[in-house]
């Protein structure tokens, strides 16, 4: 993680640009957005001519999100516990390799519908193993504070692509055949291969074992589920995407049946889209220092759902793509608010995880809105489909009187690095286990009510951060003690659930030793459970309060 400059530079938008790998990596990252929205003109168009249902159209989009919805959470752990850079760069190579054969099939003519399919499955699989990598590499290449800014500038990238590639991939379509704007996607993969094979991060090396993938999923879902704030990104994400998925599944049909146009006009809209998610991109700070964070997200559930609604209404591509630069920008301030939100509340130690849970629940509500929308406008035409999906997006919107988002505060998720292995008068392995620990606390009567409420939310963070059958006790000779008592399942678990402890989460333990009122701190007792035919536990030392 790169230390935190001045205040003065937090307030600008390029400021992550004065960075030269982020400078380096968004650049690459343009090119190859470039090749891959060209790509995704020329798969589309190549579906409408070759397939033999609205479904079938559908499931191009369907098969850009499931791969994402599928593997992302796998991915996220790749991205915790391996070397970003060369999963990064795995990934890409993968996708030029996948994107090559593409090429070579489409032009000796082998594609159908599926094999299509298959391989957008493939190349979008490719996607899904580097997003979170690249997305929680961010943090390494930027100071904290300029992670909004850097994920605006993410968006602005893209949609900068998406403004004007669809419309070229259009003309290459119509130009040279859907060959080529698959062999021009093959190359713009080239230029982040090399920018990524020369970048050496300088990243602090791990002083504990990898955890295999299992486990870091496993944390990585625990982190989500004890934390309500995450919870509820997630679910208004998927409700988003459920919604959203509609205008991008079947703008092809759109610009085909409803305002009767050709691959040309069908690249146009897509591009009036990304011009519209410039804009987003463009406000999105801006918008985040003026509204709340329910406010900005209910107007980009709004604004999505009139552009759903002009699509489905509107039989002139003008008016379409009018609609489609509001649904564009509100596509934009939605998602990046999202990310930024889950990004800003999660430390490094399990940002992939969580960020690829967020990719997982709102990809995957964008896949299964494609499918739904998919076969209700093989039902019933895609007019209907459209205005069906404008009112679930206003439902969705209206989910924020039950599950409002949190306003956003930087916290200090820095790793907080106060723990030291206590001394012990056995000799355990790292595998060793399991461990049970006790912690001592005196509290006046008077302090009681604000002790509970510390220790509700101390209870959430050491089973958030691995702690199991975490509970609290008073003695009933002697109320003034209470025991706080908590499993970890081996002492290298033990050891990573302290070094996982945060500044933020720093607040809660001074809070907690501040109400203590005995003479010495807080008494942590460290046990190993035996099976009682081998005798009882065994004590060790006394030692340091967690943090």
């Amino acid at each position: 993680m790169i230390d935190d400059e001045p205040d003065s530079e937090r307030v600008s938008a390029l400021a992550p640009f004065r960075h030269g790998i982020f400078r380096a990596v968004w650049s690459a990252s343009l090119v190859s957005n470039f090749g891959g929205l060209i790509q995704g003109v020329g798969a589309a168009w190549m579906m409408t001519t070759i397939a033999t249902s609205s479904y079938q159209v559908a499931l191009v989009q369907a098969s850009t999100t499931l791969p994402i919805m599928l593997f992302a959470l796998v991915a996220g752990a790749i991205a915790d516990s391996f070397n970003r850079r060369k999963v990064m760069l795995i990934a890409q190579i993968f996708m030029l390799v996948v994107s090559v054969l593409l090429t070579v099939f489409t032009y000796f003519g082998l594609i159908t519908p599926w094999t299509l399919l298959a391989f957008a499955f493939l190349i979008n699989s490719g996607t899904a193993l580097y997003n979170p990598s690249w997305q929680a590499s961010v943090g390494d290449m930027v100071p904290r504070a300029k992670l909004p800014a850097a994920v605006a500038l993410n968006s602005l990238g893209f949609n900068l692509t998406r403004s004007v590639g669809p419309a070229i991939g259009g003309i290459i379509v119509a130009a040279a055949g859907i060959a080529a704007a698959f062999a021009a996607n093959a190359l713009s993969y080239i230029g982040l291969i090399i920018v990524l094979a020369r970048w050496k991060p300088d990243l602090p090396a791990s002083t504990l074992p990898r955890e295999t993938l299992g486990a870091a999923m496993g944390a990585g879902l625990r982190y989500v589920a004890m934390s309500p704030n995450i919870g509820k990104v997630l679910v208004r994400g998927a409700a988003f995407g459920i919604s959203a998925g509609a205008v991008l599944a079947l703008l092809p049909l759109v610009a085909r049946d409803v305002v009767k146009g050709d691959a040309l006009t069908y690249g146009i809209m897509l591009g009036a889209f990304g011009i519209g998610a410039v804009g987003g991109a463009l406000i999105s700070v801006r918008l985040r220092q003026i509204l709340s964070s329910e406010a900005m997200v209910r107007m980009a559930f709004a604004g999505f759902a009139l552009c759903a609604f002009n699509a489905a209404v509107s039989d002139q591509a003008w008016q379409t793509s009018l609609g489609l630069l509001i649904g564009g920008a509100c596509w934009v301030i939605a998602l990046s608010h999202f990310n930024v939100t889950v990004q800003m509340s999660t430390p490094r130690w399990v940002v992939g995880r969580v960020l690829s849970v967020y990719q997982t629940a709102t990809f995957g509500g964008i896949a299964l809105g494609s499918w739904i929308w998919g076969v209700v406008a093989d039902a019933h035409g895609a007019e209907f489909a459209l205005i069906a999906a404008a009112v679930t997006m206003l439902a969705g919107g209206a989910i924020g009187l039950l599950l409002p988002l949190p306003q956003q505060a930087v916290l200090n998720l820095d790793p907080l690095n106060r723990f030291k292995e206590p001394h012990l008068a056995l000799d355990l392995k790292l595998r060793s286990g399991p461990i049970a620990i006790m912690i001592e606390y005196i509290i006046r009567e008077e302090d009681v009510p604000e002790f509970l409420a510390t220790m509700a939310e101390r209870g959430r963070i050491r089973r958030r951060d691995g702690a199991r059958n975490w509970t609290l006790a008073r003695d009933l000779e002697n109320p003034a003690i209470w025991i706080e008592h908590y499993h970890t399942p081996t002492w290298l678990e033990y050891i990573r659930h302290n070094k996982r402890a945060t500044h933020a989460d720093a607040v809660i333990g001074e809070r907690l030793r501040a109400l203590h009122s005995g003479d010495e701190p807080p008494r942590v007792r460290r046990m190993i459970e035996r099976p009682t035919t081998a005798g009882t536990a065994i004590v060790m030392p006394k030692g340091p309060i967690e943090h």
